[in-house]
């Protein structure tokens, strides 16, 4: 297993709720990543998603629901990027929220790497069939492959950067997918925020897609597709399986956090097979 050296105290906002969280990130003796709120503990699993909506939110399912974490998929995505397989997440606040930080993965790596860690992630059985999903225009599919995994993704909005683009994962760009901004078109934000949602929403923390371009300057070429790569890399990782040691290649075309999770429940299936 692999955990951190020792604990890791953060306080941050969510994003959907702008509420104030206080997190401290505790190494662990036992494989998994556990969330404790209150009473309550909640294992990042993805037998444990209960919405997909606006971002990844998980709860303490088989207690009844009762407590909930939302927007756990940057997390997430930081502990496959370094391999952490064992860590135990205490909120100190009544918010629910994960913070939103710079919107990637970026703050939680940085803080990680100040920490440093200790043991070896568990080796994974290379992925030996191939797991596809595919609804509507969305598919995924999940290939065995060689060598290391990659991931090319494929979007298409309404907006000039972003019809038919692909994008690709692999050990030389790693950093411009961890630093890839979450990202919703301007127009929407206003009809969000009345509804109670995206009150955390700042230019520091998210790209705001214009009707030709951008409400702040991008990290690095297409950031906003390149997000739903470190999307789909915390999603696969709620199956308890590192998806950046799976030796597989992921195509992805058009999907969001609702058809991660599907895929990941049947590749869940798939591994324990």
């Amino acid at each position: 297993m692999k955990t951190l050296k020792s604990s890791l105290i953060l306080n941050g906002a969510g994003l959907m709720f702008a509420a104030p969280v206080e997190l401290t990130v505790k190494p662990s003796d036992k494989k998994g990543i556990r969330f404790y709120i209150e009473d309550g503990m909640v294992e990042a699993k993805v037998e444990n998603v209960v919405s997909t909506e606006h971002c990844v939110i998980l709860a303490d399912v088989e207690s009844g629901a009762k407590h909930k974490i939302a927007l756990v998929e940057h997390f997430m995505a930081a502990c496959a990027i370094r391999g952490i397989d064992a860590l135990d997440v205490y909120f100190s606040s009544q918010g629910f929220e994960m913070p939103i930080f710079d919107g990637s993965s970026k703050v939680w790596v940085e803080e990680f790497d100040k920490i440093g860690y200790v043991g070896e992630s568990d080796e994974i059985e290379p992925l030996s069939s191939v797991v596809s999903f595919q609804r509507d225009n969305s598919s995924i599919v999940i290939m065995p492959s060689k060598t290391e995994t990659t991931i090319t993704y494929s979007v298409n909005f309404n907006h000039p950067d972003l019809k038919q683009r692909w994008v690709n994962f692999n050990k030389d760009n790693i950093n411009e997918i961890i630093e890839a901004r979450t990202f919703g078109y301007l127009k929407d934000l206003e009809r969000f925020q009345a509804a109670g949602y995206s009150k955390g929403v700042t230019i520091e923390n998210t790209v705001g897609l214009t009707e030709d371009g951008y409400t702040t300057s991008l990290r690095s070429e297409f950031e906003p597709a390149k997000h739903k790569i470190l999307d789909i890399i915390g999603d696969l990782y709620l199956t308890g399986y590192n998806p950046l040691k799976l030796k597989a290649n992921i195509l992805v075309k058009e999907a969001g956090h609702a058809y991660h999770v599907e895929c990941a429940k049947a590749l869940k299936k798939t591994l324990n097979k």
